[in-house]
């Protein structure tokens, strides 16, 4: 019997619902495993069907589908050549499981279902599939493989049990989402069940996105010894072969040397990038379109954009007003050339007069208000979904998370679109990103190397230029101000006290409060967006929009 397993992880970019594609996409990456030596190719969660795959799961068709695609792909392991794990449902008489299945010899010779379900922020998992029981390990080949599924991991008890029953090792397929900060909380409960389990511990997982969903891969590999033997790298399809070794009992990995983390704004950004290319590709988009305004948003999505699906599947916009400056036009035209890619003028004044005129009537009376800048921001929205409509091409809406959080945006004007790139994405965390593109180019990106704004898209004050000398600290806090208390109120959930108790101005936190609250109902109509943050508006946070609290009792 040997004393050495060679496993290839597979990080690779899966499809929801498009069976041929994933199938296709673990047959290459068995392929390649075979032909660099492995004897066992470990994919990503649920790489059969995708994950998140959500309420497919409740279509018999669909797990029948999978069940069918899991059987071919059992059948290509009668070559003799490397067995596979891979994921999908798994049906029983009453019940339906999220499962691992292993695959040998031409059959599934193990399954093992998901026994903790995620049931929190972006998943739903109790309510399409059933718990599994606590797992035993798999005999795979003359070893014994602690096989789990994603959240298995997470918690304490599925890995102790399986050291308790006789693994030889933690190996855990995942679909885990990107959040900023995420990894080292990967790599810290890694190490908790490291030592709780004396086992060796593979992190296998995802890389793509899937609607507001980006997986960045990183899988990784620690030993017993809590050292870290492999990283892999980040958004970026791979297959890694790792070598692992029988000492005693366990199973130990040779080490490799590691990808090293990128800092905080390239995986924002890579996460940014990645997140758009695949909604736009995987649902067939040719490319986009977006309005460029001469502002930092519209700029940073438009590098974004171009960097993500190149020059030549953008095209922006420009839908100058009487009140656009000289400037802006000049900047959007700057941002335009330096991306290389297409910009038209249609300007909006006569939209407005014709909306002038047809409402002159029933406006009879009352004087000019915000209703008069909305109307300029719905003309523009309309004038880019008719062009979006005629050639085929998706609207990028180009709204940040400050704008959206507190309701400084136009339903139906710039909130139309098919998708929002910066939807998770403080103003402060916009100006640094393009702070950050303007000074080095990420990995693999199709845009230009150099800059891809003027300094002054970055330095002057934001403004959305719907009346004279408008800015936006007009209605708003100063953005660090608000950013800081939205990220409590949001993603700390923190009362208006506890702002307060950490230095905030009651009246401007109370303030902030309601209008994160009244904004409730235009956050519902919005575009998905890349999700960033450990609370995206959307899947991860569901507010009732008829809401009384306010915050206080008196």
């Amino acid at each position: 019997m040997s004393d050495t397993l060679r496993i290839a992880i597979a990080q690779i970019n899966l499809h929801v619902g498009d069976l041929r594609h994933n199938l296709a996409a673990i047959r290459r990456a068995r392929a390649e495993a075979a032909r660099r030596g492995a004897e066992l190719v470990v994919t990503p969660e649920f790489s059969i069907g995708g994950y998140p795959p959500e309420d497919l799961v409740r279509k018999p068709a669909f797990v029948a589908a999978c069940e069918q695609a899991i059987n071919d792909l059992a059948a290509d392991t009668a070559d003799g050549g490397p067995g596979i794990i891979v994921g999908g449902p798994w049906a029983d008489a009453t019940r339906l499981y999220n499962a691992a299945f292993v695959l040998d010899g031409g059959r599934v010779v193990a399954r093992r279902a998901k026994h903790e379900l995620p049931n929190y922020g972006v998943f739903d998992e109790k309510r399409v599939f059933d718990a599994g029981p606590a797992p035993g390990p798999v005999a795979y080949r003359g070893f014994r493989l602690g096989l789990m599924v994603c959240e298995d991991w997470w918690l304490p008890a599925v890995s102790e049990t399986l050291a308790e029953s006789g693994a030889e090792m933690l190996l855990s397929i995942n679909a885990s989402p990107y959040e900023t900060d995420k990894q080292p909380q990967r790599l810290q409960l890694a190490v908790s069940r490291v030592v709780e389990s004396g086992l060796g511990f593979v992190f296998c997982a995802q890389v793509g996105g899937q609607d507001e969903l980006v997986f960045e891969g990183a899988g990784f590999v620690l030993n017993a010894d809590r050292s870290l033997a492999v990283q892999m790298p980040f958004f970026e399809e791979c297959i890694c072969i790792t070598e692992w070794t029988r000492q005693g009992e366990h199973l130990v990995c040779t080490p490799q040397a590691l990808t090293p983390e990128p800092d905080r704004l390239e995986l924002i950004y890579r996460s940014l990038m990645l997140g758009l290319a695949d909604y736009v590709n995987k649902n067939r988009f040719p490319g986009i379109i977006l309005g460029l305004s001469g502002g930092i948003d519209s700029a940073l999505s438009a590098a974004v954009a171009v960097d993500a699906l190149g020059a030549g599947r953008v095209r922006s916009f420009m839908l100058p007003s009487p009140y656009t400056s000289a400037d802006s036009l000049e900047d959007a035209a700057a941002c335009a050339g330096l991306l290389g890619m297409r910009c038209d003028t249609v300007a909006i004044t006569p939209a407005m007069a014709a909306f002038g005129a047809a409402l002159a009537p029933v406006f009879a009376g009352r004087e000019a208000d915000i209703t008069e800048e909305n109307i300029q921001s719905r003309a523009r929205g309309l004038i880019l979904m008719a062009i979006s409509n005629k050639f085929g091409d998706m609207l990028l809406t180009t709204g940040n998370k400050s704008e959206m959080s507190v309701g400084y945006a136009t339903l139906y004007g710039d909130m139309c679109g098919g998708y929002s790139v910066l939807k998770d994405v403080y103003k402060t965390t916009v100006f640094a990103l393009a702070r950050w593109r303007n000074a080095q180019s990420p990995p693999r990106a199709l845009g230009p190397a150099g800059p891809v704004m003027p300094e002054r898209v970055i330095t002057k004050p934001p403004t959305a230029e719907l009346k004279p000398n408008q800015t936006d600290q007009d209605s708003l806090p100063p953005y660090d101000v608000l950013d800081a208390i939205l990220a409590g109120l949001v993603e700390g959930e923190r009362s208006v006290d506890a702002m307060v108790a950490e230095g905030h101005d009651r009246a401007t936190v109370l303030r902030v409060w309601r209008m994160l609250d009244r904004a409730e109902y235009k956050r519902r109509q919005a575009p998905p967006g890349v999700k960033i943050t450990r609370r995206a508006f959307g899947r991860d946070r569901r507010y009732p929009i008829t809401n009384g609290f306010t915050g206080l009792i008196a």
